[in-house]
């Protein structure tokens, strides 16, 4: 150690050294000035948001399932991307449902459902909820010059407890003063007396730690508790089965921002074409607009030209676009709520599909257009599915592709024509762009379609290059059309029917988009 740097060296802890770069300020002189002279705080209190009052609903239907019971939904934390570079943040799916918060708010947070006897709860329900988190410091601390991930120099203002309850409607605390009791505190085995936890696991590892640590100390069964925590994971999907109001209009926000991105995915193909990674020249025109309408991608955006379109889930987007090829782009805004649409088109880039091209490009339409037809209550969220490849299957016999009869190969000994549609034709969506995964069988693929569901329509033909089982004339086509859809009491609306579907629309769209 020397005089002149007295901490060189390994003196130095290894989780300061990312600080060496920084050069802060640190003499007393420089902290006594930081926190004068700043203009004083607005104390004014915000409206409720629009999302409050069905935020409050969603919780009561949780409540009335686990009745005397914890329990505990975590936000999440930062994601480092790379060394102290963190991913933009995005709450849990479950935990934006049930509070309303959308963008990048409150990293860390915890809402906890305390229980209460039945019906003296929130809106009449078994528990009452309470939002932890960790409000903005005074510009008197030194947190809020110093700390990067999260002092307001550095990454702006955060809201206050008393803010946010007001938006919300929904109680606050701060979570490093009242968190830990607020889990933890008669917690235990049912047997003796303890108040049962339940756990959204594998969010937030400090949440994971601090229930297993309170259930090992007062001898809770760790499988059992595992079974439950599972039980609380399903019962947030169950819950985002039937959208309310406002999620639908956020739904129809998500889908009209999409539609704005593929204008511009339009409106960018001739750059593409001269570009020699072309594919990402599509993407950065979707993403461009993404960001614009929304607060991000609901997922990598698929930009496949040519032969990468039969990679059903192409995200490296490296390579060329070629005139006389489509180009498959699947993509979808997230709106400031966290609702994503997901749309795909599949586009001539030359603006002219080609005769297979078109003939393939039928097919599916065809397939998606009988799924249409049974989109509706009463009906079976399977059904969609055997509705399109059904028409898939036939078109396959038509053409002589299918290397058995056409009853053979729909029976479930065959499904040979499934080899050039080997996914589903649908899934919910919403909050995550495969929303409701964690639902029972019964409840999604076994499910009844009811009004409110939002779910995609995305049947496809996909033919490889390496494929001989095809003539060549259709080996590097790949073809997939999406649409969501929203089930309402007589039927259904497709929310993105304004961007063209059928060949003969798309090719005059293309051109007036490109002028």
């Amino acid at each position: 150690m020397t005089e002149d740097n007295p901490t060189s060296g390994s003196d130095q802890p290894i989780e300061d050294r990312v600080n060496n770069r920084s050069q802060r300020p640190s003499s007393e002189a420089f902290k006594e000035f930081m926190a004068s002279h700043w203009a004083p705080a607005d104390t004014s209190l915000p409206p409720e948001d629009a999302v409050a009052p069905f935020a409050a609903q969603r919780r009561r239907k949780l409540s009335e399932r686990f009745p005397g019971e914890r329990l505990v939904v975590p936000a999440g934390p930062l994601k480092v991307r790379s060394n102290d570079t963190d991913y933009r943040f995005r709450p849990h799916s479950g935990f934006a449902h049930l509070t309303g918060l959308g963008l990048d708010h409150e990293p860390d947070a915890v809402l906890v459902f305390e229980p209460v006897a039945d019906g003296t709860g929130d809106d009449g329900g078994n528990h009452r909820a309470t939002l932890y988190f960790r409000p903005m410091a005074g510009r008197d601390s030194e947190e809020f010059y110093s700390n990067a991930r999260t002092g307001e120099f550095w990454i702006g203002p955060r809201p206050t407890l008393a803010e946010l309850q007001a938006r919300l409607g929904l109680p606050t605390a701060h979570m490093d003063e009242k968190l830990e009791d607020a889990i933890t505190e008669n917690a235990g085995n049912q047997a003796l007396g303890g108040l049962r936890i339940r756990l959204l696991r594998d969010v937030d590892l400090n949440c994971d730690a601090l229930v297993d640590t309170s259930r090992i100390n007062t001898a809770v069964d760790l499988e059992e508790s595992d079974r439950l925590d599972a039980e609380l994971a399903e019962a947030l999907s169950e819950i985002r089965l039937v959208k309310d109001e406002w999620e639908v209009e956020q739904m129809r926000t998500a889908v009209q921002a999409t539609i704005n991105g593929f204008h511009q995915v339009a409106k960018a193909l001739p750059r593409a074409v001269e570009h020699k990674r072309g594919e990402r020249v599509v993407e950065g025109a979707f993403f461009a607009r993404a960001r614009e309408e929304g607060n991000d991608l609901g997922y990598d955006t698929i930009a496949a030209s040519g032969n990468n379109a039969t990679v059903l889930h192409w995200i490296h987007n490296n390579g060329q676009v070629n005139a006389g090829d489509m180009i498959l782009v699947d993509a979808g805004v997230e709106a400031d709520s966290l609702y994503t649409a997901d749309i795909t088109r599949t586009l001539p880039v030359n603006g002219t599909y080609s005769e297979v091209q078109r003939k393939v490009y039928q097919a599916v339409l065809d397939a998606q257009g009988a799924a249409f037809e049974v989109a509706k209550p009463g009906s079976r969220f399977r059904d969609l599915h055997q509705a399109a490849i059904t028409v898939l299957a036939q078109r396959l016999d038509e053409w002589g592709l299918l290397p058995v009869s056409l009853e053979e190969a729909l029976s479930d000994e065959g499904q040979q024509h499934r080899r050039w549609m080997p996914h589903g034709t649908s899934h919910h969506l919403g909050l995550d762009v495969h929303d409701c995964a964690q639902a029972k069988r019964e409840l999604y693929l076994d499910g009844v379609l009811e009004p409110g569901m939002v779910f995609t329509i995305e049947p496809g033909l996909y033919f490889k290059a390496e494929d001989l089982a095809v003539p060549e004339e259709y080996r590097g086509i790949g073809v997939r059309l999406e649409d969501d859809v929203l089930v309402t009491e007589d039927g259904c609306v497709n929310l993105s029917a304004d961007l063209p579907r059928s060949p003969d629309e798309i090719e005059a769209w293309l051109k007036a988009q490109q002028g």
